[in-house]
């Protein structure tokens, strides 16, 4: 198949649309199911790189859950706890294989983001992986390959209209690659930057210790920034990105936006929330909504007098400040990627409240010994890369 002819472009409104091969070279994917719109392709194929560039660089199988161009979530295929399992709701379909975990972990983290994603996996889809992926709300999947049951699967969602690619993993694009805006085409070589463990070798802090596990950590922030929309910074912990903050023009509203998400990943792991007495009928997503209502300030819109009936059999107690203050101080040895320098030790700070004690970021900025400063002050290790991963 050369082309393939889509309903319309971003928009209703933007026809014709297609995608195709410009030397006339067969597509490297074909459709087995559904029909994926022009958004569904920018997703899957921006998704597709992000997990094999982390298989490659963890040696684990990953998964990513993108919406709008960005990632809402990504991980590699270490075992869940109990606690994660139960926060991702997944803690009744028992031990899962390690690509569904990494599934489990990018979608889970993020859930209000994830809603309707578009996934993409490093390895062909196994059942375990199938059968989470039928009971969320998505719009459809890229994989190498999918075992003959997992499809099966899968061809039942939305009524046998679940958009699912398979790509040859096999496919190398094109040294250059090219895009049009305005009528005017832009030309540059690809971003084949690969980031390795030697990545973060340049410490500039007075702590010089980045343990094994928090270099895998730094690398997943920063392939996750790599197809990020920049500005981006990324939140890690324990094998998967626990906050991103896609497309502000701000470094630090960034780096806000990724640790109040990275914030809500742990308030989820609160006994208090964890114990919050459901209604047996609520829905899954009216359930994500209400407990991401209930750990910010907003809480009173679904506990107050007339509304809390509407979700939970008992009426919860207020999460006070001070309770989400003291549970996020246990929040420790999270890792921190940033796409571009930080201007201004703030962002630091920010990072500081959400558990970060590994950096990595290029450097160069005027006031890098500000910066550097503030990680001082904290005892974190900060690594200048000298490497810039804008996403546009």
């Amino acid at each position: 198949m050369k082309e393939l002819e889509l309903k319309y472009g971003c928009n209703p409104n933007q026809k014709p649309s297609r995608i195709y091969m410009s030397d006339g070279s067969e597509l490297p994917i074909t459709v087995l199911c559904g029909r994926p719109g022009y958004i569904n392709f920018l997703d899957a194929f921006n998704g597709w790189q992000l997990v094999s560039e982390l298989k490659k660089a963890t040696g684990l199988p990953a998964a990513t859950s993108f919406k709008h161009v960005s990632p809402a979530g990504a991980a590699v295929g270490l075992p869940l706890t109990d606690t994660l399992a139960k926060i991702y709701w997944v803690d009744d379909l028992g031990e899962l294989s390690p690509l569904a975990s990494a599934y489990a972990r990018a979608r889970g983290a993020d859930r209000m983001s994830s809603f309707g994603d578009f996934i993409a996996l490093s390895d062909v889809c196994d059942v375990d992986t199938a059968r989470l992926i039928k009971r969320e709300v998505s719009d459809g999947v890229i994989a190498p390959g999918y075992e003959p049951e997992a499809l099966e699967l899968l061809k039942q969602k939305k009524k046998g209209n679940y958009n699912i690619i398979q790509i040859d993993p096999d496919y190398v694009p094109a040294a250059l690659e090219h895009k049009e805006v305005f009528g005017i085409t832009f030309e540059q070589g690809r971003n084949e930057l690969n980031i390795d463990k030697d990545f973060f070798s340049n410490v500039v802090t007075d702590n010089k210790e980045i343990p094994q596990n928090a270099k895998t950590d730094l690398a997943i922030a920063m392939i996750t920034l790599k197809y990020t929309q920049s500005n981006s910074v990324c939140y890690v912990k324990d094998g998967q990105a626990i906050g991103i903050g896609a497309g502000q023009q701000s470094r630090i509203h960034c780096t806000r936006l990724a640790g109040q998400k990275a914030d809500n990943w742990w308030l989820r792991q609160c006994p208090k929330v964890l114990e919050l007495p459901f209604r047996d009928d609520i829905r899954r997503a009216d359930r994500d909504n209400a407990i991401d209502l209930y750990i910010g300030e907003e809480y009173m819109d679904v506990l107050a007098d007339g509304i809390w009936e509407n979700t939970f059999k008992v009426k919860p107690e207020v999460f006070t400040r001070e309770e989400k203050r003291a549970w996020l101080d246990k929040l420790t040895d999270v890792a921190l990627g940033s796409d571009a320098f930080f201007p201004f030790g703030d962002n630091i700070e920010r990072a500081h409240k959400s558990g970060v004690k590994y950096v990595a970021q290029p450097g160069g900025s005027v006031r890098d010994d500000n910066v550097i400063a503030a990680c001082n002050k904290y005892g974190m290790a900060m690594a200048f890369t000298g490497i810039r991963l804008f996403h546009h």
